[in-house]
């Protein structure tokens, strides 16, 4: 595969970023989608860059409802992004939890952010997808730990955790490429920086 068939990707963190945090979701109507962010996938949609999913659920290890509820829960956000013309390319999440209750599921991992099980997936899974343009957007230190674990570039949102954590200066610990007050502003900057590198890239070339 080229280099120019290659495509930018942003991760994205589910609660508190493209959902309102609403801790653990036990009815599907719970999920409902913080303002913007269904514009935001779309915007992705649109401009070629992929929009994953990479997401820690832990309550089916803690035995708050099975694996399927969490996969009924997936459902119900790609049926509301689609409601405005937008799509997930790809959803991955880590059920684990080593201090859980599920044998099966109480497990040390590789997948659990912040480390790079679900992203190196992704790459593996989806071979057009671009190192070297990579974003994670998030609201947690999790999501943080795992852009800055994998290379990708840190964008931090001040919707779900992310204000908590920014009030408790949890975020001076990482490095971090932007702050953005919700998953609309991250896909903006995200896009600017991927327009950006393009340009660089031709005038090189």
């Amino acid at each position: 595969m080229t280099v120019e068939s290659k495509r930018p990707v942003v991760f994205l963190d589910r609660d508190g970023t493209l959902n309102e945090e609403r801790g653990y979701i036990r009815n599907l109507d719970d999920l409902v989608l913080i303002p913007g962010a269904a514009r935001a996938v779309r915007k992705l949609n649109e401009a070629g860059v992929a929009a994953i999913l990479a997401s820690n659920q832990s309550g089916a290890s803690r035995n708050y409802y099975p694996l399927s509820h969490i996969e009924k829960l997936h459902e119900r956000l790609q049926s509301l992004l689609s409601k405005e013309g937008a799509s997930l390319d790809a959803i991955y999440f880590c059920p684990h939890l080593p201090e859980g209750v599920m044998p099966e599921l109480a497990i040390s991992c590789s997948c659990r952010k912040p480390d790079i099980g679900l992203v190196e997936r992704a790459f593996a899974e989806h071979p057009d997808l671009d190192r070297c343009q990579s974003f994670m957007v998030g609201d947690k230190t999790a999501d943080l730990g795992l852009a800055n674990n994998c290379g990708a570039k840190c964008i931090l949102v001040e919707t779900g955790y992310g204000l908590s954590l920014l009030e408790s200066k949890a975020h001076l610990n990482y490095r971090i490429d932007y702050q953005a007050r919700s998953v609309a502003e991250a896909v903006d900057w995200a896009l600017l920086e991927i327009s950006a590198q393009s340009h660089a890239t031709g005038a090189k070339q």
